[in-house]
């Protein structure tokens, strides 16, 4: 239930900024005649998002034996992926606000009416239906490896919508960039779970060896299929028997992202030294 929850919740909040930022610039800006242009884009990416699930599902059903679990090992390793970009996107973007924005202000000086509706509208509608796509892929492979939490995900949803409601309408008080700390770790530990489960499907069937398979079993310490083990299995990709080719998989992503974190940090940081040189100058 929480790897579903934290999911939608994730996706659905980063869209919800995009509107939030959008429709609070319209107002400051007084160009609320646009507002009806954000709504239209709301709805046909909510929209799309639902035909790219029942497109995704319909696919999926195609696939019969070892190409079923290559097909799902492929799913889980490009929601690893999306996960990850994801993640690290967010990490760059100190300045979303102000991107955002400057996006909407070069589409409100357009002096062709509709051309700044149509930027607008691309503005919103992208937004949507990246993080729709995004989380029917990461859905379906979470259902691939643990089952999705239908409450989960609506609760998620639920919870998103809220904290975007209060920062950007009442108090602004939530401190977003911790909320967006917290879930990244464990939008991380998850993406680990899914290269690990997508590498153990390449291993049933026969893509990839085992090298030595289980490497160990702590089954009957935690299995797996117990309570505790399939929260840990859901979240965060926890097995009790793995290969030890799943398990160098594992600790490989960790330690790539690792490295890309350490890379980020030291820009920022390379950048702050920077503005704050430039500050010096100025004064």
């Amino acid at each position: 239930m929480i790897d579903s929850f934290l999911i939608t919740s994730r996706e659905t909040l980063e869209a919800g900024l995009v509107v939030g930022i959008v429709l609070a610039y319209l107002n400051k800006t007084n160009n609320r005649n646009y507002k009806k242009t954000v709504y239209y884009a709301i709805a046909f990416g909510i929209l799309a998002s639902i035909l790219a699930a029942f497109a995704f599902t319909f696919f999926a059903g195609e696939f019969k034996g070892a190409s079923e679990q290559i097909f799902e090992g492929v799913t889980m390793l490009i929601g690893a992926f999306l996960l990850t970009t994801m993640v690290l996107w967010m990490m760059q973007q100190r300045y979303i606000s102000k991107a955002i924005e400057s996006k909407v202000q070069v589409h409100l000086t357009n002096p062709v009416s509709w051309i700044s509706n149509l930027g607008i509208f691309m503005v919103i509608f992208i937004a949507i239906i990246r993080e729709g796509v995004e989380t029917v892929v990461f859905l379906n492979a979470l259902n691939y490896q643990s089952g999705i939490s239908f409450l989960g995900g609506a609760l998620g949803v639920i919870a998103a919508v809220a904290v975007g409601y209060i920062f950007f309408i009442s108090t602004k008080k939530i401190n977003l960039k911790k909320l967006f700390n917290v879930s990244s770790i464990l939008l991380i530990l998850f993406a680990a779970g899914l290269v690990l489960h997508g590498t153990h499907e390449f291993v049933e069937s026969g893509i990839l060896p085992g090298i030595i398979s289980p490497l160990f079993n702590i089954g009957h310490i935690l299995s797996d299929e117990s309570a505790v083990g399939s929260f840990l299995k859901g979240l965060f990709g926890y097995v009790s028997d793995p290969s030890l080719i799943e398990v160098m998989a594992y600790f490989t992503y960790l330690g790539i992202i690792l490295i890309l974190y350490m890379k980020i940090k030291n820009s920022r940081k390379a950048i702050e030294h920077k503005i704050h040189l430039d500050k010096l100058k100025v004064k």
